[in-house]
């Protein structure tokens, strides 16, 4: 039987990962993540993938199976589940962390999800799923081996090889090799660092370092990190602990990972050393640690409320020390940057990726990935998770360790693979694009309103005000230009000629036209444009204003 992989998000950009596979009647989707926008979508505050396949085929879908919580893998459930009713399956962790998120959506959890642990199995239709642990910067994540009809197919999920990791278990060697003597049709896996040679140091490589900045830190340690790196987290409670310093969490969501993950037990944090935000001023600058959040510089988040003197419970003086333990996501630099710059001009010494190792990531660089495909021996081998250059940088990692190029499948988001146990091929597409979402309250935003959107920030505007005679629909008095975001008029002369060309559409108008004010706009937005494009070499919105006298 043949079965279909059909990715609607994920291959091709890092974000947005979302796979559907198919057998028969049956279909599974493997994760449901979103991604953050750049600067090239003003006014949008996530964008997920187009469900659109999926809502198409709904009673298809057996289960919803999410490798973990981070938002690119899990962000954009709450999406789905408002058209899909299936089961949610992951571990509990992550079902822990998603349950807020549903909460906050509005959409009803208890019933859609079912905590696993790894090891577990799980039949969804035609498919069989065993969950597998597998070492990452957030614990409890999944990778998975599903038995379908037309073979094994593993899915690495988010990983890397951590031969020490700071808690909880490294990637399950013994059930992949298993899976491997079984025979594996196909090994789906993360792309993320396949441009990194080597390996990706383990968690508790940065143990040593962190422990020297707070050995010579003497006032307070402000640190920042993802909340949902319990690992890191963990080792700032441990060191605060050893410094004898005592531990203030800022932010809404760190404040949540706190309390979610102190219930199920994934941290150990003694409470007689946590201080609640009011308390802060009362302990001396030497024994506090700051945790909060903000890594990426967020404009809403503690540290860069902190760092802008805009926290009324706690500032950043000199002799403090700032550790920023978190990879900067490109799109974000100047955000980070603004937040350095600030705890420097304060008299903090900061400490960040670039010049400490006080981070490291949670994805396997290229000899990792070798050794998961030499354990694992797929007869095919498809790269997920990454841009382009990942994905084909991958694929050539597969090469050099003989998976023949003719079994590599380097697709795109949208692309249908096929495989069957003796083939092997990218037979189709689908339509799936983006959905921009404001989650402000004003729910989905169209691509006209992004475009605009897009052309405003561009180009700014320029509104023509016209005062029109309605019974002959001659002009009366000069026409007023305003133009915003756009430039000074005054300086060469633009004003006055955009005026001439406004009153020149109106007199060259026939009378029955000058009285059909949707004809008079568009006339107007079309020669005005063409003058200005021609003039200034610039596009802005031309917005026509009619007043009837």
């Amino acid at each position: 039987m043949e079965l279909k992989i059909v990715p609607l998000g994920g291959l091709g950009e890092f974000g947005m990962n979302c796979t559907v596979m198919e057998c028969g009647d049956d279909a599974i989707v493997i994760d449901a993540g979103l991604m953050f926008p750049d600067e090239s979508a003003p006014g949008v505050d996530v964008i997920i993938p187009d469900f659109s396949y999926l809502f198409d085929s709904r009673d298809r879908i057996r289960a919803i199976l999410l490798t973990h919580a981070h938002e690119d893998h899990a962000g954009a459930l709450p999406y789905l589940l408002r058209e899909i009713d299936a089961p949610v399956y992951g571990s509990a962790l992550t079902m822990a962390l998603i349950e807020s998120k549903l909460s906050e959506h509005a959409v009803e959890a208890s019933r859609r999800r079912v905590a696993v642990s790894a090891r577990d199995i799980i039949a969804a239709g035609c498919f069989e799923i065993e969950f597998l642990q597998v070492s990452h910067s957030l614990a409890d994540a999944m990778g998975m081996a599903i038995k379908t009809p037309a073979g094994n197919v593993v899915h690495s999920g988010d990983f890397k090889i951590d031969s020490t990791p700071f808690r909880g278990e490294g990637i399950d060697f013994q059930r992949l090799a298993q899976y491997s003597e079984q025979g594996v049709l196909a090994l789906l896996s993360d792309s993320t660092n396949a441009e990194q040679p080597g390996y990706t140091p383990s968690e508790s490589a940065i143990l040593r370092r962190m422990d020297e900045i707070f050995a010579a830190s003497t006032g307070r340690i402000f640190v920042t990190c993802f909340a949902t790196g319990l690992s890191r987290i963990q080792q700032i409670v441990e060191l605060a602990a050893k410094h004898g310093r005592r531990l203030a969490v800022l932010g809404r969501a760190m404040i949540e990972i706190f309390d979610i993950c102190g219930r199920l037990g994934y941290l150990s944090v003694p409470q007689e050393m946590l201080v609640r935000r009011e308390e802060i001023r009362q302990i001396p600058a030497g024994e506090l640690v700051v945790l909060a959040t903000g890594s990426q510089g967020e404009a809403l988040s503690a540290m860069n409320r902190i760092s802008m003197m805009d926290y009324r419970y706690v500032q950043v003086d000199a002799g403090d020390t700032v550790i920023i333990s978190a990879r900067i996501i490109p799109g974000n630099e100047r955000s980070v940057s603004g937040v350095i710059n600030r705890m420097v001009r304060r008299g903090a010494r900061v400490f960040h990726e670039d010049v400490a190792d006080v981070h490291v990531s949670g994805h396997a660089s290229q000899e990792e990935l070798k050794l998961l495909i030499r354990i694992v021996m797929p007869r095919y081998f498809i790269p997920i998770h990454g841009e382009f250059r990942q994905l084909y940088a991958h694929a050539d990692l597969a090469r050099q360790v003989g998976i023949p190029d003719e079994n590599i499948l380097i697709a795109e988001t949208g692309d249908v693979v096929s495989l069957t146990p003796e083939s092997a091929a990218i037979t189709g597409k689908i339509d799936v694009g983006r959905v921009f979402i404001d989650v402000s309250g004003y729910g989905e935003v169209e691509e006209t309103i992004l475009a605009d959107r897009k052309h405003l920030s561009a180009d700014g505007f320029v509104v023509l005000v016209l005062a029109i005679n309605k019974t002959d629909g001659s002009l009366r008095g000069a026409p007023e230009v305003i133009a915003r975001g756009f430039l000074e008029f005054e300086d060469d002369g633009v004003l006055h000629d955009t005026q001439q060309v406004c009153a020149t559409v109106i007199s060259e108008l026939p009378l029955e036209e000058r009285q059909d004010w949707a004809a008079v706009k568009e006339k107007l937005r079309r020669e005005v444009r063409r003058f200005l494009s021609k003039r200034t070499m610039k596009r802005p919105m031309i917005i026509p204003v009619i007043m009837e006298v």
